[in-house]
């Protein structure tokens, strides 16, 4: 039988309402003729009982504590979600059953917080779909090979979803959020913002590593691996979406293809910070590094680096660099603005279009970068959101 992944997130399975509207998903699923392996977060966001971070503001001093024990308590709330989950099926006639990560056979590496997954054995996962079963998967969670329980770090149930997919063939994994779809700009910040029928998965990597919130890149790179195409869905509708899948699926549709932009991404809370003279580059970083700080939008030159660091690990990254003997100058509260498109490459004067139209708002580039696909720019905090919509409306984003 054809089979689909269906994510949903914590929102979406936070309240008995949300909880009705993922499962009438999984019925069409199974209307459709579809076996059905769903994936749950932890219910709600912080605040909400049984969500992640609540869960983790039981344990005091927690930078103190055991990472293979924090991990285990981090688990639990995806064990609840698909508990209950699992039990919202069975009342609406559908047999189902729950099953940890280590049971659906996801086998990560030892790096509590952040593993990441060896491989995938999902015979039990099967032998329960053979029997007609809906299997509900915790998300976010795996088990190491000596049997460790291990969490994904941030966007690990989209993570648990496209492996899963690629590890069962799907016909398309399914993650349903609390909007429509890919939207060319954040709504909240671009009110014409337009939702995006289908994008790469190059496309929304991009996005995403810029800000976009929708998906988590590492999730969208797994699906890459078997071209599996991704659906990003609201759980109170039943339109489709947005499409995410490779580049000539994408392009076989040819109002596709003569898109220059494909979206506008934002990442705020950005301290930028300056080094000048002869300079050891590698030791700069090297000592970065050993200090857990990681760093972003690089511009090396002779005598000269320019980096960024978010707003909050600026302090511990100045002094180290003081340690060093060096003397950084910083500019902090700062935005990263990226212009995202697979059409821009090759083509000359995007970068015109863009300079010119923060320009026009009086907006000072403070610095820049680029490749095939992403156009980057650095700009003062207070700029970000009139930056934003400046380039949605120099491309013509808009509905």
């Amino acid at each position: 039988m054809k089979l689909i992944v269906q994510k949903f997130g914590g929102t979406s399975v936070a309240n008995e309402e949300s909880r009705l509207a993922a499962a009438r998903h999984v019925e069409s699923a199974l209307a459709d003729g579809y076996q059905v392996v769903v994936v749950v977060s932890a219910m709600g966001r912080r605040g909400d009982p049984y969500a992640t971070d609540t869960l983790l503001e039981l344990v005091p001093n927690r930078h103190q504590s055991d990472p293979r024990e924090l991990d285990l308590l981090m688990s639990c709330g995806e064990l609840i979600s698909a508990v209950v989950f699992a039990n919202l099926l069975r009342s609406r006639g559908h047999e189902s059953t729950v099953l940890t990560g280590a049971q659906a056979g996801i086998i990560t590496t030892a790096e509590f917080g952040r593993a990441r997954i060896l491989k995938i054995q999902p015979d039990l996962i099967r032998e329960h779909l053979q029997q007609g079963r809906v299997v509900v998967v915790a998300g976010f969670q795996g088990v190491t090979e000596s049997g460790d329980v291990t969490t994904l770090g941030r966007g690990g149930s989209d993570t648990t979803a496209t492996a899963l997919g690629v590890a069962l063939d799907a016909r398309f994994v399914d993650i349903f959020t609390d909007v429509e779809g890919i939207m060319t700009a954040d709504p909240r910040i671009v009110e014409n913002a337009r939702l995006l029928p289908q994008v790469t998965y190059t496309e929304i990597c991009n996005l995403a590593y810029q800000g976009a919130k929708v998906i988590h890149p590492r999730a969208v790179e797994i699906a890459m691996q078997k071209n599996i195409p991704i659906r990003v869905r609201s759980t109170h509708s039943d339109d489709e979406g947005t499409l995410v899948a490779s580049a000539a699926a994408v392009l076989e549709n040819e109002a596709v293809s003569d898109r220059l932009l494909t979206g506008v991404a934002h990442v705020p809370h950005l301290t930028q910070i300056r080094l000048e003279g002869a300079l050891a580059r590698y030791q700069v970083f090297e000592a970065l590094a050993r200090n857990g700080i990681s760093v972003d939008f690089i511009s090396v030159a002779p005598g000269r680096i320019h980096f960024t660091v978010p707003d909050a690990e600026a302090e511990k990254a100045l002094a180290v660099l003081r340690e060093m003997g060096l003397k950084p100058d910083t500019t902090p509260g700062c935005a990263k603005v990226s212009a995202v498109g697979a059409g821009m490459a090759g083509v000359p004067g995007v970068m015109a279009r863009i300079v010119g139209a923060l320009a026009d708002e009086g907006i000072e580039v403070l610095q820049s970068a680029d490749s095939h696909t992403t156009i980057w720019c650095l700009v003062h905090g207070k700029d970000m959101e009139a930056a934003v919509q400046a380039l949605h409306r120099a491309f013509g984003l808009g509905k």
